[in-house]
């Protein structure tokens, strides 16, 4: 589809928007960027709410595939599993994958502010930050944003408005109010709330560098991402309401107690745990599912705005920048607007719908499963087959973290089939040693097809 010359605007320009109007600039377009907050490259960003992003395989490869991941290679820093946290003090890392598999944890500003600066670069984007949308009006062909600096509105022709505007996007809420298509959020009964571990003398980093740290305690968590300077970002995860709750921690004893009693070692190296707790706001989670992305060749949602995912398989960015490359790829099938935002949505809402569920799922896993010891053989022996049988067994959050080429939903039915092999393999197994190999090499090759698109694990 030919955008030359043609004027678009897209509503947010947090990650989602800045990558997508990158792509559109590449195609001909002139893009003009809409956000809410003042500009991100001149401030240090939110504070208060988990900030520490998990950058994969998808999200590098669509990095890459816009040119800008050179701009951003400076701020990451690798995590090669996961470091358990148990009460008594003992624990260790747990990799993600084979050797070289790594994730990479990055700030939500540092990344933001990089693309922004790509973008903006470039000669025709333009952004106009301070501007919250207010309305979307598809019969008119409208959007009506409020600049927040001069306090007056201003009307935008939406030819079309392509909207990042995040998981509570005023675009699909005014859509749904519209009856042009339907959504739901459903949220999850755990909230969250940001904590800092602060860097030791020489910006040293106190805990292990390369690691996504969990502290898991069943019905609640812990969890920390390393930045560059030396300090990690923790979040903390419980029940918004109940026994052991955010509501329930409501003195500075109460939480005093809870956080050196739930996470000694972590409380121990926090400046002031009980004082950010207090301060920080609750947040709260949740999983956005829309039928329909979009209405006639007007509007449409991409990223956040039309599927938000809980955190927990650190794929919301991934999946978003994944979206962008999708849209682009459609743009190059299409001959009208109306023809790419139908193909986009057919495409990717499968997909969508598998990262969503393996998200929830994940939650479950990192909180309680991970210090199970059959949880733990069966992690290992998934391992060793994809040594054994590395293009038909795949583990599963490798598949999602590591292979850019398998598709989401991909991921999640050879899971299904696997997670079943991988429990009747170990249900009278203690150990590797015990385990019928032959029987594993049987039911692979019964049950899961060589996977002919695998390409090699993206390095940086």
């Amino acid at each position: 589809m030919n955008l030359a010359g043609q004027p678009l605007a897209v509503a947010g320009a947090g990650p989602t928007g800045a990558l997508l109007s990158i792509l559109l600039e590449r195609r001909g377009a002139t893009v003009t960027l809409y956000d809410s907050r003042p500009d991100p490259r001149h401030g240090a960003g939110e504070s208060g709410r988990s900030i520490n992003l998990a950058l994969a395989d998808r999200g590098i490869h669509a990095l890459g595939c816009a040119g800008v991941l050179e701009e951003i290679k400076g701020a990451l820093v690798p995590m090669r599993g996961r470091y358990l946290h148990p009460v008594d003090g003992s624990g260790g890392l747990q990799p993600y994958g084979q050797p070289g598999e790594v994730i990479y944890s990055i700030s939500r500003a540092r990344l933001n502010r990089a693309l922004l600066e790509v973008a903006l670069a470039r000669p025709r984007i333009e952004a106009r930050f301070e501007h919250r949308l207010q309305e979307v009006n598809v019969a008119l062909r409208l959007a009506r944003f409020r600049d927040l600096r001069h306090g007056v509105e201003i009307e935008v022709p939406m030819r079309p408005l392509l909207a990042a505007d995040g998981a509570g996007s005023v675009t699909r809420r005014c859509m749904v109010a519209q009856g042009l298509i339907e959504a739901r959020e459903a949220d999850l009964e755990h909230g969250y709330k940001e904590l800092t571990i602060p860097a030791g003398p020489g910006a040293s980093y106190r805990m292990e560098r390369e690691a996504l740290h969990v502290w898991p305690r069943g019905g609640h968590m812990l969890i920390a991402l390393p930045n560059e300077d030396g300090s990690f970002t923790a979040t903390l995860f419980l029940p918004a309401n109940g026994p052991l709750s955010f509501a329930s921690l409501d003195s500075p004893q109460a939480v005093r107690s809870f956080l050196a009693q739930s996470f000694p070692d972590a409380y121990a190296l926090m400046a002031d745990g009980v004082a950010e707790f207090r301060k920080h706001p609750t947040g709260f989670l949740g999983t956005v599912y829309a039928r329909g992305w979009h209405a006639s060749d007007a509007v449409a949602l991409i990223g956040d705005a039309a599927h938000a995912i809980v955190p927990f398989h650190g794929q919301g960015m991934n999946c978003c920048f994944e979206d962008c490359i999708e849209f682009d790829a459609c743009l190059e099938r299409a001959s009208s607007w109306g023809e790419v935002f139908e193909s986009f949505y057919a495409r990717r809402k499968p997909d969508t719908d598998a990262i969503a569920q393996m998200a929830l799922e994940n939650y479950l896993e990192m909180r309680e499963l991970v210090t199970d010891p059959k949880f733990r053989l069966q992690q290992s022996l998934a391992l060793d087959l994809e040594r054994r049988f590395p293009q038909r067994f795949i583990p599963r959050y490798a598949m999602v973290m590591f292979h850019h080429e398998i598709p989401y939903r991909i991921a999640l039915e050879r899971g299904q089939i696997q997670s079943r092999l991988l429990a009747e393999l170990t249900a009278h197994a203690a150990s590797l040693a015990e385990v019928d190999y032959a029987r594993g090499a049987r039911s692979i090759e019964a049950s899961l097809p060589p996977l002919s698109i695998l390409s090699s694990v993206t390095k940086l």
